[in-house]
């Protein structure tokens, strides 16, 4: 059951992680950006920015995230939507395929889940108990006629 369980689990997660990532994955366009560290106007720190070009103009997105790092000059993959390109996202497995709030919120959901399932089936009924024991399965012919 517990093997049951977890494949739904990983497959339902595996699922909504492909399919809602913003910008799209299967309509995005790719491009080549570079990073620059830009001055926080309101906190005065240095953040790092990924400058791609579409052809036409050119953009900036918010390249920060949690345990992400990155290097004046460095060159990064960007993805956006042709139809909004100024709302692109840096293209990485972490911080685009996995965010650290869905992830966070997935085991969550999993051991509450997991929880739950324990909780209902740790104490059964004394009925319950007897139709399990007396439970006998019917033989099945190779054939049915």
């Amino acid at each position: 059951m517990y093997k049951a369980a977890l494949i739904l689990y990983i497959t339902c997660l595996a699922l909504y992680i492909l399919f809602s990532r913003q910008p799209d994955y299967f309509d995005g366009e790719m491009n080549v950006a570079t990073i620059h560290f830009i001055k926080d106007s309101t906190s005065g720190n240095m953040q790092a920015f990924a400058v791609y070009s579409t052809g036409k103009k050119e953009y900036s997105v918010h390249a920060d995230y949690l345990f992400r790092s990155f290097k004046e000059g460095g060159r990064v993959q960007v993805i956006y939507e042709t139809s909004q390109p100024e709302k692109g996202a840096v293209y990485s497995w972490w911080g685009y395929w996995i965010t650290w709030g869905e992830m966070l919120f997935s085991i969550v959901l999993l051991v509450l889940f997991y929880q739950a399932a324990i909780a209902i089936t740790k104490n059964p009924s004394p009925e319950a108990l007897i139709q399990q024991l007396e439970y006998k399965p019917r033989k099945k012919r190779k054939y049915e006629d």
